[in-house]
């Protein structure tokens, strides 16, 4: 009897040399935020290009941070794709502003930059450019409409990406990264913002750790660790754990040859399945690098042999993991009750929902997993 195959959609890639870099925390005592995430800031920063890292429990507590380090609040606005992961608007939501949606390209799944001037207002404060799936936005192209806005970049799925050389992250004041374990490198949950702003990554420092003046290392290190530090500004508990700081400097170590094997594999799809006329797979600008956190296609149903939701079902029973590239925001009970928003209103985003495809991409797969998904589609 065959064996029943069962490819993930996705999976870290994680094995010894994680389980061995959490000896020393675990040895040391020290599990908090310590010497381990001042470490995996430091080469995260140096890899993408930027003066600061500042760690974080999440990405979405990283845009948080950021937004409110902006001093961005009640009565502004703040443009963001409506096809994206809801916590890049319920962001906007948390800092008490209005979050202004933008339809998408569904050739990119990108923000339609075309569309962004006409949603501009005196109250429009930011823009968070999302580099969905790994391809970043067109960030000159944005800028060149958008001149005096700040660009504060949705760099989740992006890290080790790149736009005309410049890293993402790089690109506007600030950016936001996840390591989710569906993203190419993981601390399980936790996040990263870059920024050359020193200003700023003092403010995201201080806001990160409850408003303390100074950090729990710098006051346990000090001459005085039993003195409280003053608490100026109204801050988070958005601290990362040196157990995960010990994880990140491990995978970050693996970033490139990790995209690397991404990149081939991705080569690999768009070579089997170019003859499938009825599978947009996702296209590349030879000024881009695409970062590949999903490999994300576009399925068009008047040639499709099968819906969309159909051929996902298809293709779980034959052992491959599937899933909608993302949701569009604007579709999402709380956003449709709120804002009184029907789907038609950003038809790109809507479009997107309806037909994106996630196939499986990760560096557990097999070459012959690769072959699987492919002749399975070629199949149907």
């Amino acid at each position: 009897m065959t064996e029943r195959r069962n490819i993930p959609i996705s999976l870290p890639s994680t094995g010894e040399d994680e389980w061995q870099a959490l000896q020393e925390p675990l040895s040391t005592g020290w599990l908090t935020q310590g010497p381990k995430v001042a470490a995996f800031e430091s080469k995260f920063a140096e890899r993408h290009g930027v003066k600061y890292a500042i760690a974080t429990t999440s990405c979405t507590t990283a845009l948080h941070l950021i937004l409110t380090a902006l001093g961005i609040g009640p009565g502004d606005e703040v443009i963001v794709p409506a096809f994206t992961w809801v916590s890049t608007a319920n962001v906007v939501l948390y800092c008490g502003a209005t979050p202004i949606f933008v339809d998408v390209d569904p050739q990119t799944c990108n923000i339609a930059i075309d569309q962004v001037v006409a949603k501009i207002t005196d109250r429009t404060k930011a823009i968070i450019p999302v580099h969905l799936f790994g391809r970043c936005v067109d960030i000159d192209a944005l800028t060149e409409v958008a001149p005096n806005i700040l660009l504060v970049e949705d760099a989740a799925c992006a890290a080790g990406a790149a736009y005309k050389g410049r890293a993402a992250g790089s690109l506007g004041v600030a950016g936001a990264f996840s390591f989710h374990p569906r993203k190419s490198i993981t601390t399980g949950e936790g996040g990263m913002i870059t920024t050359n702003d020193e200003a700023l990554a003092d403010k995201m420092r201080i806001l990160r750790n409850h408003g303390a003046s100074v950090s729990e290392e710098q006051r346990h290190l000090g001459p005085k660790p039993y003195i409280l530090p003053e608490f100026n500004l109204l801050g988070f508990n958005y601290r990362m754990t040196d157990l995960q700081g010990a994880v990140g400097l491990v995978q970050l170590a693996k970033l490139d040859s990790l995209l690397q094997e991404r990149r081939q594999w991705s080569d690999y799809y768009h070579q089997q399945l170019a003859s499938l006329d009825w599978l947009q797979t996702p296209n590349v600008p030879p000024e881009y690098d695409h970062g590949w956190q999903a490999y994300v296609c576009y399925v068009d149903e008047t040639r499709s042999p099968m819906p969309r939701n159909e051929l996902m079902e298809t293709l779980q029973a034959a052992g491959i993991s599937t899933r909608p590239g993302t949701h569009a925001v604007h579709m999402l009970g709380y956003y449709k009750d709120r804002f009184g928003i029907v789907p038609e209103d950003f038809p790109g985003a809507w479009s997107c929902d309806l037909y994106t495809l996630a196939l499986p991409l990760h560096n557990r797969m097999t070459a012959d997993d690769y072959h699987y998904v492919a002749a399975t589609l070629k199949n149907i």
